[in-house]
């Protein structure tokens, strides 16, 4: 397939690393984590200083703060995120280049990107069009804390993709499942009362949806001390 390019509107910038260390302050995700609030704060007081700080994500290690204790912590009309019931091992998807991940407590994601422009594509074709770019695709995590920043990154036609988390089976080979962000239409197994909910969920490796992007970034680092 050939990639065009973006013509959806960009999002504004993220808020300044402090702002954020604050929201995530607020929303309980120190306690989620297991860190002080003071590490959050001491953190992103490094980030604000960084040439590149702005407009960057504030991201805590999956290790500390995986997948199903972050997506209750979303919110949209009022109404909680969620996790659908057919995927119980959420936590058990994991970078799928692990080497990309610093090691560190607390990091940041540089150069967001949505991935609009690569709606309807399938995962399988979307991954080595974001490697060509020399982009790194979003880890579920990850996504989670940019639509706890900033609600908007996730509207009706134009949801994501993080295929940047896999889950590897026993023999070594990946799962066709892929994790992705969503609205929730309150349909099946969802319940009418999560109609407009934000949702983690799964989509086949082959298949192609017209309202998912792949969500992308540029690199992460971790500011030293």
């Amino acid at each position: 397939m050939s990639e065009t390019v973006p013509t959806t509107p960009s999002l504004p910038p993220l808020p300044a690393p402090s702002a954020q260390a604050e929201r995530l302050i607020e929303c309980g995700v120190p306690e989620v984590a297991g860190l002080a609030p003071a590490a959050f704060r001491a953190f992103a007081a490094r980030a604000d200083t960084l040439a590149g700080g702005g407009g960057a994500l504030l991201a805590v290690h999956p290790d500390l703060a995986p997948a199903s204790a972050l997506a209750p912590l979303l919110r949209r009309d009022g109404k909680p995120g969620f996790v659908v019931t057919d995927m119980t091992d959420v936590d058990l998807f994991a970078p799928l280049d692990p080497g990309t991940l610093p090691e560190a407590p607390l990091y940041l994601v540089t150069g967001l990107d949505r991935g609009d422009h690569l709606a309807d594509w399938s995962p399988a074709e979307a991954l080595p069009a974001l490697t060509a770019r020399h982009r790194t695709p979003l880890l579920l995590t990850e996504g989670i804390h940019w639509v706890l920043q900033q609600p908007g990154a996730l509207e009706r036609n134009h949801c994501f993709m993080t295929i940047g988390s896999r889950l590897r089976k026993a023999d070594g080979t990946l799962d066709s499942r892929t994790p992705a962000l969503w609205i929730s239409n309150g349909t099946g197994r969802d319940g009418r009362e999560r109609r407009d909910a934000p949702k983690v969920g799964w989509c086949w490796w082959g298949n192609r949806h017209t309202w998912l992007g792949f969500a992308s970034a540029t690199g992460r680092e971790a500011p030293a001390a």
